[in-house]
């Protein structure tokens, strides 16, 4: 049973002031800012000296190039920098680099181990990031928690021989969930973000597990809700309509409900709208910056994403916006210059108190 009895964080009533008063603005890409500091496996892993903020040493056998959220462990600064680079830019939210800072998703690196670690750096790191841009201009910039997907699905086998099978329960993502978020919170994560939901049911473990972690310590935080549709069919991957996709999470009573990465600004209006339409708390779009070139890159420029971006909020579709994969940011600059003129969008009831 969720329990909405818990009193809400000091960050509920901030939030809640400065939504009112414009469009919020999320950070961008920080895979893209990661990929462009050609990092070598040495800069991963720090030269085999993997420790937590409790200096507890984590190893591996396993290559970690390309296991960006380990940076918040051996390379701080470096993550620390982007960020501040996205809230100096005007984010007034600062996802943690934790994408893949699950048991599950980590198991691809044999770092099980540091989830905890991962989870409680990330969120440091990013308050040193908003704490930073906050001393420069004043202006208090939120960390959002970010809990990605895993890459196991609870709704689809992976297996075309056997659709019964599933290569995870509900109850596995709810663990991992949990133990991921009990960190993101530890931190000092201001929300929890649960982004790029491919399956909704694996949100629906992460809300679970979110509601879990909030009881344990006493008080609940916003949370973010974020699907992505991953083609022109309009659904998600495991086959839900933005409709049916926020019948399936009001439950939660988040803070906002949206729509990221997969598609670009233009091709995903139709379906911000469709959600727009029903959702009945606020409103989060960040898309990539266009579609990926032949060779994976982002060829968008940020006055094209901007300029894409700004028609959400003309048309009154939009509470937060931000961007996605290759978004960097000089982007998220254009998207807040070119949104600021536009009031954020009043939905009919707020669905988060």
């Amino acid at each position: 049973m969720i329990n909405f009895s818990l009193p809400a964080s000091d960050s509920f009533a901030a939030l809640e002031m400065a939504a009112r008063d414009r469009i919020l603005i999320l950070d961008g890409a920080m895979g893209t800012m990661i990929q462009e500091l050609n990092m070598s496996e040495e800069d991963f892993t720090a030269g085999g000296h993997i420790h937590g903020p409790g200096c507890r040493h984590h190893a591996s056998d396993h290559p970690q190039k390309g296991n960006n959220d380990l940076l918040v462990l051996t390379q701080p600064k470096a993550v620390e920098d982007v960020q501040f680079q996205f809230a100096r830019a005007g984010a007034d939210i600062l996802e943690t680099n934790t994408f893949s800072s699950t048991t599950i998703a980590q198991a691809d690196y044999g770092l099980e181990g540091a989830v905890h670690d991962l989870n409680v750096a990330g969120a440091q790191v990013a308050r040193r990031a908003a704490d930073r841009a906050q001393a420069e201009d004043g202006r208090r910039r939120f960390v959002a928690g970010a809990v990605g997907p895993t890459n196991r699905t609870a709704s689809i086998s992976p297996d075309v021989n056997d659709p019964g099978y599933r290569a995870v329960t509900f109850d596995d993502l709810r663990l991992a969930y949990g133990q991921q978020i009990d960190g993101l919170i530890e931190g000092g994560s201001d929300l929890i973000l649960i982004e790029t939901i491919f399956d909704t049911l694996n949100a629906k473990a992460a809300i679970f597990a979110a509601l879990e972690s909030f009881a344990k310590v006493g008080r609940r935080l916003p949370i973010m809700i974020s699907g992505t549709i991953t083609d022109a069919s309009g659904r998600t991957l495991s086959g839900q309509t933005p409709t049916a996709f926020w019948h399936s999470v009001r439950h939660a009573r988040p803070f906002t409900v949206g729509l990221n990465c997969a598609l670009g600004a233009d091709a995903m209006r139709p379906h911000l709208a469709e959600l727009a339409g029903v959702a009945e708390t606020r409103v989060c779009a960040y898309p990539n910056a266009g579609l990926p070139n032949a060779f994976g890159q982002y060829d968008e420029q940020p006055e094209d994403t901007a300029a894409k971006v700004e028609v959400f909020a003309k048309e009154g579709l939009v509470n937060v916006v931000g961007g996605c994969c290759g978004t960097t940011p000089e982007h998220i600059r254009a998207i807040a210059d070119h949104v600021a003129a536009y009031a954020p969008r009043k939905p009919r009831m707020t669905a988060n108190v």
